[in-house]
This record gives structure tokens, C-alpha cells and sequence, in this order.
């Protein structure tokens, strides 16, 4: 794509993305109350057959911002979608993504998160992410590792081919970095801190939660510290004093400054402003 896509403001720099059951009061209340930068009342996985209307039901009473519906292949998308369209939506969740799926939401709507967990889905991610609604990519491990019969590993390795591909195609198609895979142990504190690490690493700017305990550790690990934001504030400043001052290069702490490493700083920056967004 040409031109950078304009990322809706309240999706460009959320960390976590809670997941809770549309059909359990209690647990989506609970999530709502969390310090989730972003949480998502969710209709399909979480939600069994028997209980997809009441699901409906839920949400359109509880009104979410945020609501994962079935996919676009399924006999619960079209009254998934019209239950969301009586919502007043920061964002709706993809499942199975592809361009086709996409394209079945209709031009009109709020901003998509689609979620690449098949094989065909990691194919077309690029062009996923490049449909106009299109605002985010996230990552589904379970699906996509059983279709493609991958075996899970403690390190993570087995998906780092699809982690490093939906980084580049988000960045291609200009929007917003992914978010990580779900770290299935909610008790495991330590695991999921050193996920969090690597997955930044590899370009994630967030990653999808099932439980509030891990909400914290998400938003702190994909937080810039303060380390971080005092290299930046001090990269830029010095960059915008060289501008001024007419030199074209410049150097901070004996490290020569070009305009990438200003957009780092910058980018860091605004992350460091994003702060906590709304439910």
C-alpha cells in the first residue's frame, strides 16, 4: 500500500486484549471491570451452540465496546452481525480471518481485528490487513497448530515463522503492530512475562488475554520503561535542537542519530502515551 492507513485512535496503542465469555455474566462483568486496555465480549469459542442467543442477549444489555463474533462461514455470523450493529463498537473481532471473511462484514461498520489462525489465513494475511476496516492483526495459535499439525515447545519456535509474517504484513499494509498469542497457563506468571519479552522482540505491540491476572503483566511488559522513554525524549529532542540549529547530524550518548532511530524514539514515545483505553 502507498498511503498509511489512519488507525483509529483508541486501537493504536492497546497492550491486552481480554477475552471473556459473551454468555457468563459474571465473567464478562468481571473482565469489564479489569485494567484491560481493551476487552472483548467474546460469542464464538467461548460461547456453545446452545447458548449463542443468550450470548446476544448479554451483550446487547451489558454493551461492550468490544465483541468477538462467529465466523463469516458459520450459521451464527449474520445475527452475530446484526446484534453488534445495535452496539455502539470501538472494535469487532474476526475470527478465521481472510480477505473474503472480511469483505462479508459489509464496507460499513467499526473497526476490525482479525484474528490469522488458519493456514489460508496466514497466506492472504497481507491483504487481510490491507481491507479497509482492517485495523489489526492477531494471532490464533490453537487453530493454526492443529491444522498445520504443529507441535507445541516451551520456547514458542514452532510458531515463529507466523509471528515474524504477520509483524511484516501488519507493517506492509500500514497498520498497527499484532497482537500476541493467548499463554494458555494463567497461573504462570514467570511464562508469561518471558513471552511477552520475546513476542516484543519479534514486533508485537500487544497480546490477547483469557483471565484478568494476566492483564497487568501484559500492559507492563508491552509498555515502554523508563529507560526506554528517557532514551527517546532525549533522541528527539536532540534531533529537533540539530534541525534548528541546521546540522544534519547529530549524536546522543556517542551514538549517531538518523531519522529511523527518531522514529523509533518517536514511536516509543507515543506509546508511552497511550495509556489505558476504554472498554
Amino acid at each position: 500500500m502507498s498511503d498509511i492507513k489512519a488507525v483509529t485512535a483508541s486501537l493504536a496503542h492497546l497492550r491486552s486484549l481480554l477475552f471473556a465469555p459473551g454468555s457468563d455474566e459474571a465473567k464478562l462483568t468481571k473482565a469489564l471491570a479489569s485494567g484491560a486496555d481493551a476487552v472483548v465480549a467474546d460469542l464464538e469459542d467461548a460461547v456453545t451452540p446452545d447458548r449463542k442467543e443468550l450470548a446476544r442477549e448479554l451483550v446487547r444489555r451489558l454493551r461492550p465496546r468490544v465483541v468477538r463474533i462467529n465466523g463469516a462461514d458459520t450459521e451464527w455470523f449474520a445475527d452475530d452481525l446484526a446484534a453488534a450493529a445495535e452496539l455502539e463498537l470501538d472494535a469487532l473481532v474476526l475470527p478465521k480471518a481472510t480477505p473474503v471473511a472480511v469483505d462479508a462484514l459489509g464496507a460499513e461498520g467499526p473497526p476490525v481485528i482479525a484474528i490469522v489462525e488458519t493456514a489460508q489465513g496466514l497466506r492472504l494475511a497481507y491483504e487481510t490487513a490491507s481491507r479497509q476496516r482492517v485495523e489489526a492483526l492477531a494471532l490464533g495459535a490453537a487453530d493454526l497448530g492443529r491444522e498445520l499439525g504443529l507441535e507445541p515447545r516451551p520456547d514458542g519456535l514452532e510458531i515463529l515463522h507466523a509471528r515474524s509474517q504477520i509483524v511484516v504484513d501488519s507493517a506492509a499494509a500500514g497498520i498497527r503492530p499484532p497482537f500476541d498469542v493467548v499463554h494458555l497457563d494463567t497461573r504462570d506468571d514467570e511464562g508469561l512475562e518471558a513471552a511477552c519479552r520475546f513476542a516484543r522482540t519479534l514486533g508485537f505491540r500487544g497480546k490477547i488475554c483469557i483471565h484478568p491476572a494476566q492483564v497487568p503483566i501484559v500492559n507492563r511488559l508491552f509498555a515502554p520503561d523508563e529507560g526506554e522513554i528517557a532514551w527517546a525524549q532525549r533522541v528527539v529532542e536532540a534531533y529537533e535542537e540539530g534541525e534548528h540549529e541546521g546540522r544534519g547530524a547529530i549524536a546522543v550518548g556517542g551514538e549517531m542519530v538518523d531519522l529511523p532511530v527518531v522514529d523509533r524514539a518517536r514511536r516509543i514515545l507515543a506509546e508511552a502515551k497511550g495509556g489505558r483505553h476504554g472498554h
